[in-house]
Parts: C-alpha cells; sequence; structure tokens
C-alpha cells in the first residue's frame, strides 16, 4: 500500500464529499423535512384529541357505572314506600300486634341497610320546595305559621344523596 492511497484520498473532479451544499437538493430535503414535521405535528394532535376524548369516555362510563349501582334499587324501594307508609300509620294508631311491629321494624332496617333515609320534617319547618311537596293550603292559625309547614301528609325519602318521594305536607297561609 502506498501513502497515497491511505492517507491522502483526494476527490475526483466532480466529485462531492458534502464539504460543498448542493443548493437544488437542499431546498428540496428542506421542503420534505418541513411538510413531514408538520404532519408529524397534525398527527401528534389528532393523537391527543383522540387521547382526550377516550378518557373523557371512560371517566362518564365509569360515572354512569357508579350511579347505576348506587340507585339499582331505586324502583324497587320506591314501589316499598306505600307498605312502610302503611305500617307507620298503623303503628300511629296502635294498630299493630307484636308481629307486625317487628316486620315494621325488620322492613325498617332493611331499607335504612339499602341507604333509604327518612326526611327529616316535622310540623312548623319553614316550606322548601326543594324537600317539600304542598299537597295543600290552609289559614293559618296565627302569623308564625304562614308559609310553615301545619301537617305531614306523608313522609319523604331518599336514597343516598337523591330524593326519590318528596314530603308531602299541608302549608299554612
Amino acid at each position: 500500500m502506498s501513502n497515497n492511497e491511505n492517507n491522502d484520498f483526494q476527490p475526483q473532479e466532480g466529485e462531492n464529499l458534502g464539504n460543498e451544499p448542493i443548493q437544488a437538493d437542499s431546498i428540496a430535503d428542506n421542503s420534505r423535512v418541513q411538510e413531514l414535521e408538520q404532519q408529524l405535528e397534525e398527527s401528534r394532535n389528532k393523537y391527543l384529541y383522540l387521547y382526550s376524548d377516550f378518557e373523557n369516555s371512560k371517566r362518564h362510563a365509569a360515572r354512569e357505572r357508579i350511579d347505576l349501582i348506587q340507585t339499582a334499587g331505586r324502583d324497587i324501594l320506591t314501589a316499598l314506600l306505600p307498605i312502610l307508609d302503611d305500617f307507620d300509620r298503623a303503628a300511629r294508631n296502635a294498630a299493630m300486634t307484636d308481629g307486625t311491629t317487628l316486620i315494621h321494624h325488620k322492613l325498617n332496617n332493611l331499607l335504612k341497610s339499602k341507604g333509604l333515609t327518612q326526611l327529616e320534617t316535622k310540623p312548623g319547618d319553614a316550606f322548601n320546595a326543594d324537600l317539600h311537596e304542598a299537597v295543600a293550603e290552609i289559614p293559618a292559625a296565627s302569623e308564625d305559621l304562614k308559609g310553615k309547614i301545619v301537617d305531614i301528609l306523608e313522609q319523604g325519602y331518599s336514597l343516598g344523596d337523591r330524593i326519590i318521594r318528596f314530603t308531602k305536607v299541608v302549608v299554612g297561609r
């Protein structure tokens, strides 16, 4: 091997080793790079949009599932409320035997364990349209009872944080 072959490599005439810019190819390469960068940016934006849409869908589905689980027995509990009302009326009128009293307490405890709570309302409370349903209005016996609950006709109940039956009341005017 000669010294010329190893260390002193000289390009032949017309040969380009990358030291000299070729303008026509360089401009075409730059526009191609810009085009590819633009496509990459568009793809990233589409990906982010689809990803966020997917995450929102997952959260929405999870929220619906939780709501369904929490209120799955709402229809059944609502159907049992008139029976509970009958037991309460019988208890107020002392028309229950020991056996029916036991059944009443068992039903009450079962409904409470399923998340049913009685809305706390008593005569003299202020009428609240968010909790009460005014069935009738009667003349108030005194000024203090105007706009207040005079009598409770049917107790209201909530299941979790949702009211499933409003308290039916008589309001003084």
